[in-house]
């Protein structure tokens, strides 16, 4: 039955309405779902989740050393192996599926290197208090994909990288899962009252349904899909029937108790 209101608001934004950067010299670029303020588009009520880079390389590249504060940061990777360095000691390599999280606190420097013939990766900011998170000392920790807890049911592969049993524990509010649809089948996916679900399509195509009222929003690679729950709401997420879908979302309230740096 259609609702007069409908209780999730849905936004779409194709990879040529989002965001781009560079590194060293163009060996590693970069579309961004979630750009920086000063770089557009405006995102609103994104609570804790800051920023959300893709980036990719053809080779070495690297991002020369450079200081973070208070944010948490992860990078996820996608495809090939990115390498991390940092003034805390850390030296360390992630090959696809695993991740490496900062934990920036009162400041640390880092610099970061794409390994192989070809290396895809996520680079996601999270803005916890950052009036309490600057006292605290910088931390680095690093996953292999294995280290992440994962199910396979009726073609659906639910890996869960932020939230219960993952090993990552960060201080912003926020669930981030990794899911696989196999051809012609579907995901529902509850999303509560006052959450935010972002998402990212890493590769094929179909369609995020409002259960509610039956719109249907269709998506496709590096499409980015942005979900606001008024009320409680149900999303089905449904694969062609000619393509695989693996999209990565994450869930955070669309607000917070504490001032965000976004807001500043």
């Amino acid at each position: 039955m259609i609702q007069d209101q409908a209780v999730l608001d849905f936004k779409i934004y194709p990879p040529e309405s989002q965001g781009v950067g560079q590194f060293d010299g163009g060996r590693i670029t970069e579309i961004k779902p979630i750009p920086f303020p000063h770089e557009g588009p405006a995102l609103k009520n994104l609570g804790p989740l800051f920023y959300w880079a893709w980036a990719k390389a053809e080779g070495y590249g690297k991002i020369g050393l450079h200081p973070h504060q208070g944010f948490e940061i992860m990078s996820y990777a996608l495809q090939g192996e990115i390498g991390h360095h940092d003034t805390l000691g850390n030296h360390s390599r992630v090959q696809a599926g695993g991740a490496q999280v900062m934990q920036t606190g009162s400041g640390v420097s880092h610099e970061e290197e794409t390994i192989g013939d070809h290396t895809e990766f996520f680079q996601i900011w999270f803005d916890p208090d950052i009036r309490k998170t600057f006292e605290n000392q910088p931390t680095y920790n690093e996953y292999i994909n294995a280290d992440f807890p994962s199910q396979a049911i009726d073609g659906v592969t639910l890996k869960t990288v932020i939230g219960e049993n993952a090993p990552i524990h960060l201080v912003s509010d926020a669930i981030m899962k990794d899911i696989s649809i196999d051809q012609d089948r579907h995901f529902q996916y509850k999303l509560d009252e006052k959450k935010i679900l972002a998402s990212v399509v890493i590769s094929g195509k179909g369609i995020l349904l409002d259960m509610q009222t039956g719109a249907k929003n269709y998506i496709s690679r590096q499409d980015f899909a942005l979900i606001h729950a008024r009320q409680c709401g149900n999303i089905s997420m449904q694969a062609d029937p000619d393509s695989l879908l693996r999209l990565v979302t994450i869930e955070v309230p669309a607000q917070v108790d504490y001032p965000l740096y976004r807001n500043r």
